[in-house]
């Protein structure tokens, strides 16, 4: 087909940017039912984001209930016993314990709900309001928190204050009232409580990946040639290349102060065992491939990995190219918030710099994504972005240098306050998807992957599937590794490496799962599937037969469509839609996100039901009234994305 014909007209353009748009709140909405117990960061920002989704999806489905007793549970509405104000505890005098430790309960609180880190406003109450300090006021509420968080064995990091003065200080207010955001971090009493956020490295071929989180790792800057990738790399060819071929991963610590965890020695890398054991907080970057011949492999990192955040990186002397905006589409299709690098700002010319912010901003505000970009420039902005980067709609942006060094301490400082994110239900089953494994000598068969739900132990017994015939292999696990360091438990939303027992290296795969041993029945992997699906890309018309390489989590398998609802589907169609695994059944799960592409074709969906019924077509199910009812349609679902982006 000729590239004429292949070129997409603007309004097919747009009806694809908008179905996307909405198939995002669809997919986000399937996840909140397949992991319920999500837990919002403890920010005040982000209970308010927390709480208007909720009540958004409560004025969606009346019949939640239980959801509006809990709004109102945390609203405290009910509550008839007078709440004491944060100013009290903080300016109580010196002598008064009881104002000590009840500071110390709220700070165990957000802790709690941060995951061993909060960022605590000093000088603005619960509700929002100002405490209007002074100098003096501020300097005794900010020695308060200090003496709070050493109750808790946590340390205090002071983010920015206002009308404080000193080189924190940010821009003054009218009001000349005094406060200040302070990061209070617990140290981890053990390896397994330091806190993990996944970021996912993407952009295309030649944008500076692999420069970047070199720097950023060791401290040291690039000569511009390649020295700080040179670590990072696995394989001969990469580095003769200087490209990505494979997932590489990398990671970064900050200690319960803030400060990167990096040598002592200037050149010297850290191991990843020397990271764990000093951090409190461990920044995971899968470095991914950017040239369109692995994009199999990019977009197995991309679903396999489970990236809290992506990092789109764009050269600024290049723009938004190529694999780039792949790469920004999948990302914004499966949900995760995006934040944005424009390297190689000392060798671009001015007027290049600017075409390329302009064509990011363009692209960010299109109707496919709906993301407010903001530029960060100084301090300020970057602390208040990183505070509010729970709401999927921000896009923060930097422009730096791994040369000359220009802003990689405000992205060190963001990385440092970004707060945790993602649905992880730790009561729940436990279930584990094997992404790598590894035969390792003295030890034996090893696999590596997420903790997706549970908790499990060293010592524990375990059941591993499925094989070619759809079958479980009963095993225990001989022990448990996070980032190289041994550790007794991993728990939900941690990525870990077991040491299987009497299992062979052959025996294991990517994208099988790890469950829980139960004396039941085994069990259940389907071959067949029924998904909701929207078509990004295709020359023509897909039927049944039609068939593609699907990727379901750490899944890669080629799939046949076996049914659709309707007679064909094309770009931007949205449709449900049966699949059969020509190879061999899965474990999936509804609510699982998958993603699907042959040649220049894209899809993607998420699993409704799993197994099918020949018997039932779906396009019969379409006009039955007793079956259980399909996704709202598109207009119902805008509406809802409206309600959402207003909130």
């Amino acid at each position: 087909m000729n590239s004429k014909s292949a070129k997409q007209l603007p309004h097919e353009k747009r009806k694809g940017e908008a179905a996307l748009s909405d198939f995002a709140e669809y997919v986000e909405q399937q996840q909140a039912l397949r992991f319920p117990l999500s837990r919002a960061p403890a920010t005040s920002s982000a209970a308010h984001h927390s709480a208007t989704a909720k009540s958004a999806q409560a004025d969606a489905d009346h019949e939640h209930h239980d959801e509006l007793d809990d709004i109102l549970d945390s609203l405290d509405l009910s509550d008839p016993a007078p709440r004491v104000r944060l100013r009290e505890f903080l300016l109580s005098p010196e002598s008064s314990t009881d104002a000590l430790e009840g500071l110390s309960e709220i700070i165990q609180k957000r802790l709690l709900e941060g995951h061993g880190e909060t960022v605590f406003d000093v000088g603005v109450e619960d509700n929002g309001d100002s405490m209007k300090l002074t100098i003096d006021e501020w300097d005794t509420a900010y020695k308060r928190v200090i003496d709070a968080a050493k109750k808790l064995g946590a340390d205090c990091q002071l983010l920015l204050t206002k009308n404080v003065g000193g080189e924190l200080d940010g821009a003054p207010t009218k009001d000349k009232d005094c406060s200040g955001k302070v990061m209070v971090r617990q140290a981890p009493s053990t390896v397994e409580e330091v806190i993990e956020t996944r970021i996912a490295v993407v952009g295309n071929v030649d944008a500076g990946k692999s420069s970047m989180l070199g720097v950023l790792v060791k401290g040291d800057l690039d000569d511009g040639r390649g020295k700080a990738r040179v670590n990072l790399f696995r394989h001969k060819h990469e580095i003769e290349t200087g490209r990505t071929s494979s997932v590489g991963m990398e990671i970064m610590g900050f200690d319960t102060k803030g400060e990167v965890v990096v040598s002592d020695t200037p050149g010297r890398k850290l191991s990843w065992e020397e990271i764990g054991k000093r951090s409190a907080k461990v920044i995971t970057f899968s470095d991914l491939a950017g040239h369109e011949r692995y994009l199999r492999t990019t977009v197995f990192g991309l679903l396999s990995s489970s990236p809290n955040y992506c990092l789109l990186m764009v050269a600024a002397n290049n723009g938004l190219i190529g694999m780039s905006k792949e790469h920004l589409g999948i990302a914004l299709a499966l949900n995760v918030p995006v934040m944005v690098v424009i390297t190689k700002i000392d060798i671009c010319p001015p007027q290049i710099l600017e075409q390329t912010v302009n064509q990011i901003t363009r692209i960010l505000k299109s109707p496919g994504a709906r993301k407010i970009p903001i530029f960060i420039k100084n301090r300020e902005e970057c602390i208040n972005t990183a505070t509010q980067f729970v709401s999927q709609r921000i896009c923060p942006i930097f422009q730096v240098s791994n040369v000359t060094g220009e802003n990689l301490d405000l992205v060190r400082s963001f990385l440092n306050i970004l707060p945790h994110h993602g649905r992880y239900d730790a009561e729940a089953p436990f279930e584990f998807h094997v992404n790598d494994t590894f035969s390792v000598p003295h030890v034996g068969t090893v696999v590596s992957g997420i903790v997706k739900s549970g908790v499990i132990h060293a010592g524990d017994d375990v059941q591993i599937g499925p094989d070619s015939l759809g079958r479980f292999t009963q095993t225990s696990i001989r022990s448990i590794e996070r980032k190289r360091i041994g550790v007794p438990m991993a728990s939900a939303g941690q990525s870990a490496s077991f040491a299987l027992r009497r299992i062979r290296r052959k025996d294991v795969r990517k994208g099988m799962v790890v469950l829980a041993k139960l004396d039941g029945a085994p069990p259940k992997v389907y071959r067949e599937f029924v998904a909701e699906v929207l078509i990004l890309s295709h020359a023509t018309t897909i039927k049944t037969k039609y068939q593609a390489m699907l990727h379901v989590g750490p899944v890669s398998q080629t799939c046949a469509i076996i049914d659709v609802d309707r007679p064909f589907i094309r770009t931007g169609d949205r449709a449900t839609v049966a699949f059969r695994f020509v190879q061999r059944p899965e474990y999936l799960a509804p609510g699982d996100r998958l993603l699907f592409r042959e040649g220049r074709t894209k899809g993607l969906g998420i699993v409704k039901s799993v197994g099918y019924d020949p018997s039932q077509p779906l396009m019969a199910k379409q006009g039955d009234e007793g079956t259980a009812p399909l996704p709202q349609t598109a207009t119902e679902e805008s509406k809802g994305a409206g309600v959402m982006a207003d909130a």
